[in-house]
Order: C-alpha cells, then structure tokens, then sequence
C-alpha cells in the first residue's frame, strides 16, 4: 500500500509540474509580445523559468522518496540552467553560432539571426522590387506596409517584425501622418489632394484629369507600383473634382 501511494503521490506531482510548465510557457508567450520581443532573449527567459520550475519539482520528488523522477527532472533542470554540458538524457546537443532562419513571401524574403534577433531581407515585388529592406527609408517601408497588410498579411506581419525593431514609434508616426491629411469628416483635406497630384489650388478640372492619369500609369499595381499611392491618388482626383 505504502508503494501505490508513493507512486500515486508521484504522478500527481508529475501532472502538476507539467501543467504548471505549460502555463508558464504560454504566459512567457502572451506577456512578451512575439512580434516585439527578442526571440533569443525570449527564449533564454523561457529555458531559465523552465529550469528552475524542472530543479523545484526535483526537489519535491526526492523529498516524497521517488528518486528516479527526482534524476529525470534535476538532469533536465540543470541542461535547461545551462550546468550541463550536452542533453539531459545521454545526448549531445550543441549551439551552432550565427544561425540563421529564412521565409519567402510574396512580397519579401527574409532572414533572422537567432542569436541578436535582427532581421534583413529583400524586396521581392512592388515598387521597391529589388532592394534590400535596410536600404529604405522607415517611411518607405511603412509604405510598402501598407501595401501588403490587405493582399499580403504573410508579408505585412514580417514588415511589422522589422519596423518595431528600427522604428518602434512608426505605428503613431502613420497613424498621426494619416489623420494630419484628414479633415474633420475623415476625408483627404483638398490642400493634401493638391500636394498628392502635384497641383497648385485652384487647378482646373483638365489639370486634375490629367495629372491623374499621368501618376497612375506609374503608379498602378499591375505596373509594379504602390497598391496604397494608387488608392491616395485616386482619392485626391475625386476631391478637388467635387469641388471644381
């Protein structure tokens, strides 16, 4: 009887500690933010929590007798603390420095260094097809942001990744940028429209067709350029047109 209750007793406590590692993993992952954070300081954070959670409940196993779960558990505490040399379970496990994560989407391809986090990439398709992301302006990758976040989320998300790590105020940078072209109503302010167009006020209506046409035959989607400049152009034309 002595022996079921000492096992009883163990895998009670087995079940606690994984839960207990599970809820700590995911409130690690809320808390953090991923898009934010480090990945390689998230996930050292995550393997010195789950070290010391892993030495704790060694302890408690040894205490109530069970001294194999209290092994199992110390070894893989102290390989996650980094006190060991290789895996926990007889393996050998080595860190191999500079490496290197790569996703292609459809508008990038990128890389992230695991050991500092940065991420570099390249522009796959667009306005800025070609160039690297660290040869653009934080505007200019805002706007291919912009560009993406409706037909490309894959891409938008990566994009975000970077601009919080060069840029992290871009989102109140964009956010003022667009209610400063606004009026009350929410609309394009027609001083904004003129500036877009390349007009001076009072233009006539033939100066605002044309000067339409001209910027969208550079600017459409389907000739490499800006899905978002394109939607801004069009809303200028159709502002100073309902005022002329």
């Amino acid at each position: 009887m002595a022996v079921r209750k000492v096992f009883a007793e163990s895998d009670a406590l087995m079940q606690f500690f994984l839960l207990g590692l599970a809820a700590l993993v995911l409130a690690l992952f809320l808390i953090s933010g991923f898009t934010r954070a480090n990945p390689a300081a998230m996930a050292r954070q995550m393997r010195l929590a789950g070290g010391a959670l892993a030495l704790a409940a060694a302890a408690v196993f040894l205490v109530r007798g069970a001294t194999g779960a209290a092994a199992a558990l110390g070894a893989l505490g102290t390989w996650l603390l980094g006190w060991g040399g290789g895996a926990p379970w007889g393996g050998s496990q080595t860190k191999s420095a500079g490496q290197m994560s790569s996703v292609t989407t459809e508008h990038l391809a990128m890389e992230l260094d695991h050991d500092s986090g940065a991420m570099s990439g390249r522009v796959l398709k667009g306005m800025f097809a070609g160039r690297d992301l660290d040869t653009l302006k934080p505007a200019e990758v805002a706007l291919l942001w912009h560009d993406c976040r409706f037909i490309d989320p894959q891409s938008a998300q990566l994009l975000e990744a970077y601009l919080d790590r060069i840029h992290p105020s871009w989102r109140e940078d964009v956010s003022r940028g667009e209610r400063e072209m606004r009026d009350g109503d929410g609309r394009m302010t027609p001083d904004e429209a003129y500036e877009i167009l390349g007009l001076q006020p009072g233009a006539s209506e033939d100066e605002i067709r044309r000067a339409h046409r001209d910027l969208m035959l550079k600017l459409h989607p389907d000739r490499g350029g800006s899905t978002y400049l394109a939607a801004q152009v069009n809303e200028a034309k159709d502002v100073l047109l309902d005022r002329t």
